[in-house]
């Protein structure tokens, strides 16, 4: 079911890893109507004004509200900032994010890395494969899915090989 409404823009001063971000709240009573009695994060698709979104994260806020990150390509798009209204068109998303298949690929060559990827949340097996993705170059992702290989190989979920690497990861 589609549920349509209309939402501001905020914008965290300091809220720990959130500060600076922009984001806008989906009040409880709308969250029921998109997937009653769910309390922990899931995805949805739809629409803000006319940028589409798929496999979007909705973040549990407190007292049963979410929050959705609007970033700054985002914001870009939509010509909005921190104040603005959007009208907001979503529902869940029951597809969730395709995986990177090169990443695929080669960790069925690695089943060790394998094994433990498949034991990782859904959520941090989507930060590896867009970590991959994000470059460019087919250079720098080759590069990615070494190191990330590499760090499942370890047993390491995706933040503890950013922190090993000290990597500014993308959401900051």
């Amino acid at each position: 079911m589609i549920i349509t409404f209309k939402a501001t823009l905020q914008k965290f001063d300091k809220m720990g890893e959130k500060t600076g971000w922009t984001y806008f709240v989906i009040p409880a009573k709308v969250s029921q109507k998109i997937k009653p009695g769910q309390k922990a994060t899931y995805r949805v698709k739809g629409f803000i004004d006319k940028l589409k979104l798929t496999g979007v994260a909705m973040i549990p806020f407190g007292g049963g509200d979410y929050l959705i990150p609007v970033n700054a390509g985002m914001r870009k798009f939509l010509r909005k900032e921190k104040g603005d209204t959007v009208v907001v068109k979503m529902e869940e998303d029951k597809k969730g994010l395709p995986l990177h298949p090169a990443l695929m690929a080669c960790l069925s060559d690695e089943p060790e890395a394998l094994k433990f990827f498949k034991s990782l949340s859904m959520s941090h097996k989507n930060y590896f494969s867009k970590w991959v993705s994000a470059p460019k170059t087919e250079h720098t992702q080759a590069k990615r899915i070494a190191q990330a290989i590499n760090a499942l190989a370890r047993r390491m979920d995706f933040i503890k090989m950013m922190r090993e690497k000290n990597v500014d990861v993308w959401w900051r």
